[in-house]
């Protein structure tokens, strides 16, 4: 087994994509920490994997103090911690004219702040073990939509600092750290999303070959298995780098003038 006896922290781990990392990974062999703001759902999923496999924390991890409330639980559970996957994040939509510093500060502190602060409250441990951060971006670190500013602004400074601690912290102490950009993803949350938007149930079954040329979305177990790699020694010293894993590429790409557009993707 690829990940057996590590012990991962995956924050954002009650549904979607971070549940099926948390998912995979003890398939791998590992043990996790399940986190989110959903405790009914964060409890089935333990109950999923098994006490012996899953612990939960529910907790915004932006909070004062939290990263280290997720660390230590990891610690008192299993005795060490090696990987960290920051997959935890608001997905909320906002253009120019209608962010405000309290709804950019709010996006920030979650999708950016709070990664780079459990990856400071993790460090002793992951340096210990030689360990392993996977940060779980978005294609819209490059640029985003214009419907999705302070979300894509969040993941764009994420993406900078992959690049930077993937650098320096393995340079200096043997620590990795990459990053994967999910593009369309279907997950619990975004079928939610659609819903709000007034879209019918099975939108996600009539996509314009456009933006999904495979005729459907990818799925978060699809993601979740990139992961693996990342989390596991397989990687060898590959650090601070970013992968899109998207169905067609992002940058350079012309969309056609008439093609069918679904919002605020």
């Amino acid at each position: 087994m690829r990940l057996k006896n590590k012990v991962i922290i995956v924050t954002g781990s009650t549904m979607g994509i971070g549940k099926a990392i948390a998912e995979k990974a003890v398939s791998e062999g590992a043990k996790v920490i399940i986190h989110g703001l959903e405790e009914d759902l964060g409890t089935q999923v333990v109950s999923e994997l098994g006490d012996s496999n899953a612990k939960l924390h529910i907790e915004d991890i932006s909070n004062a103090g939290a990263p280290q409330r997720l660390v230590e639980l990891a610690i008192r559970s299993w005795g060490r911690l090696d990987s960290v996957v920051n997959n935890a994040a608001i997905v909320a939509a906002s253009t120019i004219l209608d962010t405000d510093k309290e709804f950019l500060n709010r996006i920030l502190e979650v999708n950016t702040v709070a990664p780079c602060l459990l990856i400071q409250a993790a460090l002793p441990h992951l340096i210990e073990n030689h360990g392993a951060v996977l940060n779980i971006g978005s294609i819209n670190a490059w640029g985003g939509e214009h419907n999705l500013l302070a979300y894509s602004i969040s993941k764009g400074a994420l993406m900078t600092m992959t690049r930077n601690l993937g650098d320096s912290l393995f340079r200096e102490k043997g620590v990795r750290v990459n990053q994967i950009n999910p593009g369309w993803v279907l997950t619990e949350n975004e079928v939610a999303r659609k819903r709000t938007h007034g879209l019918s149930d099975d939108w996600f079954e009539k996509l314009p070959l456009v933006y999904a040329p495979a005729g459907r979305l990818i799925y978060p177990e699809e993601i979740a298995v990139a992961a693996m790699y990342w989390l596991s020694d397989e990687c060898g010293p590959i650090s601070g780098q970013v992968v899109d894993l998207e169905q067609y590429p992002m940058i350079g790409r012309n969309v056609p003038k008439d093609a069918n557009t679904i919002p605020h993707r």
